[in-house]
């Protein structure tokens, strides 16, 4: 094993393969930032150009991409509140308050560095563990996909903000919204009232552009914002975070790093909900959790970092297996396979030279990443500078480039601008956004394995008789207690610290 790590850094450390490394990343970024073109549709549309390139250059490039992406998503969201990625709107949470606070350099560097962490922690554990913790997944039906959703649904609870009922009926009203278009296991119409563009129900693209950039760019200008950050930012090594900070945002890289590694293993596991999930763990155990959502360091790095150790995590079922955990990498494994690549148990014996290889040019990719994009900071920070007279509609543009870009109709731009229409309410209103979000994402994976595990004995009984789903459901429960037992104090202690300073 030592023998093939070595030949494949050696390999990896090629003139040609850093070059397809680094290009890779680019596009990935590039990709990233704009919304509505994602890794999958990057991928799908350099594949032709990919497969003239040797078998090695191929997967390094295509891969490059996929998590240069991953990156890249948090730029505009961090800086417009505009998610390049559907899993950098909890990046977002806290990414653009910083930036409104003057903080956005700190912001764009926790995130390089964050997802820096992550990928070098996955691509090492994929060196190690891979063969070996891919068979995790296989242990994952029906019932404990069911599980696992709802103990993500828990999240609600944290992101509902002080009125708990408000953002728990905003998340069923998300999932709800989910189920418009066709029934995934019949085949059936629903929710479509005869409307041919509803038979595919909503993209999640020009729904969050609605809800996030659109709003934000309606918001701005009821409230005649000049322009994003109205003071001076200072020199590039004044926005790195300061020590203290570097600690925490460091911390929670890491935390962020080993949950969305774990579900990563997980076909069908979305980054954007191990981004969720990451962060509402950072928000339990914070000492100040009242302050996210206003400019957290710790808000930025760890979910940042769950979604890339998510994407790392899915090369080892992808590998080892060649279960795809995410369409992106359903089109990785279509390039494997064109290339006469079969993954499975027996690719690191059949074929060590390419997989070390890949997995070499993993670490000088990040690398690549992290070099790129943190001298960039100062530059992507001054964004926030620019006359909102001219910012403005260059977001309104991109908004609606990137809501028609996915499935090229212009109904999808109707549904951003509507959906911006009701960002912008729900912002007036103080309602939360993020949960109507995440039962949207939520919503396909609860039905589906809901009925699926239902149909499987004919039962709701299941989930009691499995040792993994019955954990999870009565995990989900005593954090729901727990979450709502703190939030009441914290509201009691609030009241009477208001209380006493009033009396003083």
């Amino acid at each position: 094993m030592q023998i093939g790590i070595i030949d494949g850094l050696m390999n990896a450390l090629t003139f040609a393969n850093i070059g397809y490394a680094i290009i890779g990343c680019l596009l990935g970024t590039l990709v990233g930032v704009l919304p509505g073109l994602g890794p999958a549709s990057a991928m799908a549309i350099l594949l032709p150009v990919a497969l003239y390139l040797p078998t090695a250059g191929a997967i390094i490039i295509m891969a490059g991409i996929y998590y240069g992406a991953m990156y890249g998503g948090s730029t505009t969201a961090i800086l417009m509140n505009i998610p390049g990625e559907v899993s950098s709107i909890v990046t977002a949470q806290d990414g653009f308050p910083m930036t409104k606070n003057g903080r956005a350099g700190e912001a764009l560097a926790i995130a390089a560095i964050g997802s820096f962490i992550a990928g070098i922690v996955g691509t090492i554990a994929i060196a190690m563990l891979g063969p070996q913790i891919a068979g995790v997944a296989l242990k994952f039906g029906p019932p404990e996909y069911f599980g696992l959703v709802f103990f993500s649904m828990t999240a609600l609870i944290s992101f509902s903000g002080p009125s708990l009922l408000s953002g728990v009926a905003l998340g069923v009203f998300g999932m709800w919204l989910a189920t418009v278009g066709t029934d995934p296991l019949t085949g059936t119409q629903r929710l479509n009232f005869g409307s041919i563009e509803l038979m595919k129900g909503f993209d999640i693209i020009p729904v969050l552009v609605g809800l996030f950039g659109i709003a934000e760019v309606l918001t701005s200008v009821d409230q005649k914002i000049a322009q994003i950050f109205t003071g001076k930012l200072g020199s590039w090594r004044s926005m790195m975070p300061r020590l203290p900070e570097m600690r925490r945002g460091l911390a929670a890289a890491l935390r962020g790093t080993g949950i969305g590694f774990v579900l990563g293993l997980l076909p069908g596991m979305l980054p954007a909900l191990a981004a969720y999930l990451a962060y509402d763990v950072e928000k339990q155990i914070s000492k100040t959790p009242e302050n996210f959502g206003k400019g957290m360091i710790e808000g930025v790095a760890s979910p940042e970092s769950a979604n890339n150790a998510t994407a790392m995590a899915g090369f080892i079922p992808l590998l080892s297996l060649g279960i795809p955990t995410s369409p992106a990498l359903a089109i990785l494994l279509g390039t494997l396979l064109i290339s006469g690549v079969t993954p499975g148990p027996m690719l690191f014996e059949q074929q060590p030279l390419l997989i070390w290889t890949v997995i070499g040019s993993m670490l000088i990719a990040n690398t690549a990443l992290v070099i790129l994009n943190l001298p960039l900071v100062g530059l992507w920070a001054r964004i926030c500078l620019i006359p909102y007279s001219v910012l403005g509609p260059i977001v309104l543009a991109i908004c609606v480039i990137g809501a028609y870009a996915p499935r090229n109709t212009l109904f999808d731009v109707w549904v951003a601008l509507l959906f911006g229409v009701i960002g912008y309410i729900m912002r007036r209103l103080n309602m939360p956004v993020s949960t109507l979000v995440l039962g949207f994402l939520l919503g396909p994976m609860f039905e589906q394995s809901l009925r699926q595990s239902i149909e499987m004995t004919g039962t709701p009984l299941i989930f009691f008789t499995r040792p993994i789903p019955l954990c999870l459901i009565i995990g989900a429960f005593a954090v729901v207690a727990v979450t709502t037992y703190f939030k009441r104090r914290s509201r009691a202690v609030a009241s009477l610290i208001t209380q006493s300073s009033n009396e003083s």
